[in-house]
């Protein structure tokens, strides 16, 4: 019933046009001259032109806050202000906790919290992402930092008491100044990025990758931190399968877990959980979220200061937490050179947050996020982390989430937040000396929560894409046992082989028409679709090139029903070739006409090119004429560039769509019979 009523309530539409070659296209088109002087001489003059809307314009770009601010409405003041109270509440617990993945101590969280998000303010284009801190992106900071400042480099053993001691300081000023570097060295490749245009780099980490490589990395998180949550001291292991060593080495040593920070784990992820539920169940009635984390960690730092946790009960804390802002300085430039690999993927796992989470608000709220500016963005917020001693930052999609529902609605939300955090630092920050590290490490587990539900993704993809599902298993597997560093590239290249596998192997069909309209589909598909008698219209599913030309040779061959294709290569150049002693008569059914849908190629390189010339020469030598159809304008551009139209090969054998190439065969053909017919009849 349903069918029918669609059948009964759809559109119909006719239209009279001359059957269109690519000569006929151009001439009514009017094709651009994008190639001659005048053309680029006027694009020039365009961009040089200045005035002060141009200046205004250029101005608005580069520096966002100039295109909103000054429409800013009051109307927006206290849903921001609210906002960005309700982010910089999240910071705080935050920026500490995160701080020790990045293996600095958490000062150095809330530097990251207040000076990127400030340079966001300016040159950011989203109005709801939460600058700053990310666990992903800190776990990677502190895995580098692990691998080039050991341990072991800081430790003495006395000869007379046999003990080793380690120099703290020294090692953690050292893993700074490798964080700093590698935030800087970030910062000035996600700027170059920027300036260059390449905003579209994200697209190579595509969703199965991110979410694949994000579930790893939380599982790296929450193993880093059971040092933490039973009080036990393992070894540091860094290289493939460090996380194996680790897990093994706290297991070895659990007889030796201290009670006392693993109760105050116990209570602290206890009533993390019950505040987010709350807040979960009773998000429609509650104005802002209830600040679980915040409460948490100042109800424990009051409390571990009254009961000396640390001495009685061995719980270990924070400890010094400097009061003020530290002058900016350079960062050691002799590091660069250990650290660019490392810092390249950084600035695209950190620059792929936010712009994935950046466009799903954009969508949400109808505005753009401009790909380009939000490189240049962040990439500036990382340089000026690096002067200021902060480690690289992303956005976090809890603090936006909550940004989002505490009623934000322009970036004026961050900077309040990031005001918030300022406070801290020069007034509040000595108060959380005390604060036991037990309670960040709760903060971190509990939210990984949303990460380790990604483990559901391998269900779905499974019933969806299972080569999805497979780039998503490999990106897990290869990042948990080769660790962060060498899991996501080779993550990448496997998801990029994948896609050359599915290039390098389309699905090749002929397609029929679908009776009583232009439509053309799969016979092999469409049991209504109809090949018409004498033409072959053979379809790739995907662009010609070096790789697969061979293939489409074969498998052309073998759609028209011609014997197998003689195919060599000589310097790089593809030979096919059918045989010149084949004749029309040992050959059964032959077509009189092949059309190439083209409409799949988007590029052809120099074997390609040369193998279209060859099918053109080889068919017509068996007297098989030879089309093309739905060819995109860059194609017909490049063709025009190379050798392809010569002699007897013009555009007239190429047409605009499938049905213009099959009504010119049919007219061509009903011509040739009425002239045949014609002279029979003069002959008699």
């Amino acid at each position: 019933m349903e069918r029918a009523d669609h059948m009964k309530h759809r559109l119909n539409y006719s239209v009279e046009r001359a059957v269109m070659d690519e000569e006929c296209l151009q001439e009514v088109a009017h094709r651009h001259p994008r190639s001659s002087p005048s053309y680029l001489a006027s694009r020039l003059k365009r961009s040089m032109r200045c005035s002060v809307s141009s200046v205004r314009a250029r101005a608005a770009s580069i520096l966002p806050v100039f295109s909103w601010l000054p429409h800013y409405s009051r109307a927006w003041a206290v849903s921001d202000f609210i906002s960005g109270i309700s982010g910089g509440i999240m910071h705080l617990p935050q920026g500490m906790a995160y701080a020790l993945l990045a293996s600095v101590p958490p000062v150095y969280g809330l530097y990251s919290s207040f000076y990127p998000i400030l340079v966001y303010f300016i040159f950011g284009t989203s109005k709801h992402i939460s600058v700053g801190t990310f666990a992903v992106m800190s776990v990677m900071m502190g895995s580098v930092a692990e691998k080039l400042v050991a341990e072991n480099h800081f430790s003495t053993k006395h000869n007379v008491t046999n003990l080793t001691t380690e120099d703290v300081g020294a090692l953690t000023e050292e893993r700074v100044e490798v964080v700093v570097a590698l935030t800087f060295l970030c910062g000035l490749f996600q700027v170059c990025m920027g300036l260059a245009r390449f905003g579209f780099v994200a697209i190579y980490l595509s969703d199965p990758v991110v979410r694949g490589f994000t579930t790893a990395t939380a599982i790296h998180v929450m193993v880093s931190q059971l040092k933490y949550v039973f009080g036990v001291s393992p070894k540091r292991y860094s290289g493939p399968l460090s996380l194996l060593y680790t897990i093994v080495d706290v297991c070895i040593l659990l007889p030796q877990t201290n009670l006392g920070p693993l109760v105050v784990f116990m209570i602290s992820t206890a009533v993390l959980i019950i505040v987010k539920q709350l807040n979960n169940t009773w998000h429609h009635r509650l104005r802002v979220p209830i600040p679980g984390e915040l409460l948490m960690v100042i109800v424990a730092t009051v409390v571990s200061a009254y009961v000396n946790l640390d001495k009685r009960f061995g719980v270990e804390t924070v400890g010094e937490i400097p009061s003020g802002l530290r002058p900016p300085t350079l960062p050691d430039v002799t590091l660069f050179k250990d650290l660019y690999a490392d810092a390249f993927i950084v600035a695209i796992v950190g620059y792929s947050m936010v712009i994935s989470l950046g466009r799903a608000f954009a969508g949400k709220y109808h505005y753009r996020v401009d790909s380009n500016q939000e490189l240049l963005a962040l990439g500036l917020s990382n340089i000026v982390g690096g002067l200021f001693q902060c480690f690289a930052v992303s956005c976090s999609m809890s603090r936006s989430l909550v940004q989002e529902a505490s009623g934000g609605r322009t970036q004026v939300a961050g900077a309040i937040s990031a005001l918030f955090i300022l406070v801290i630092i020069l007034k509040v920050g000595e108060f959380f000396q005390q604060l036991p590290k037990a309670v960040l490490a709760s903060v971190v587990i509990v939210n990984l929560q949303g990460m380790l539900k990604q483990f559901s993704d391998v269900h779905t993809l499974w019933r969806t894409n299972r080569v999805d599902m497979l780039v998503w298993i490999i990106t897990l597997v290869s990042t948990l046992l080769l660790n962060i560093d060498l899991g996501l590239p080779l993550a990448i290249a496997f998801a990029v082989l994948t896609i050359i596998f599915r290039t390098q192997l389309p699905q090749y069909s002929l397609l029929g028409q679908i009776p009583g309209t232009d439509l053309y589909r799969p016979v092999e598909v469409f049991s209504q679709a109809k090949e018409i008698t004498g033409i072959k219209i053979f379809h790739s599913s995907a662009t010609l090139h070096f790789a697969n030309s061979e293939l489409y040779l074969a498998k052309l061959s073998e759609k028209v029903k011609l014997p197998a294709a003689s195919v060599s290569s000589t310097n790089g150049v593809v030979q096919h070739g059918l045989g010149s002693s084949e004749s029309l008569a040992t050959l059964p059914a032959v077509p009189h006409s092949i059309i190439l849908d083209l409409s799949p190629v988007n590029f052809l390189d120099t074997v390609a090119v040369k193998t279209l010339k060859s099918i053109l020469n080889d068919y017509g030598t068996l007297g098989v004429e030879v089309y093309f159809a739905s060819c995109q304008a860059c194609v017909m551009k490049q063709l025009e560039q190379s050798d392809f139209f010569t002699g007897a090969v013009t555009k007239r054998c190429f047409f605009a769509s499938v049905h213009d190439a099959v009504l010119h065969i049919q007219g061509l053909r009903t011509e040739r019979c009425s002239n045949s017919e014609v002279a029979y009849e003069t002959i008699l």
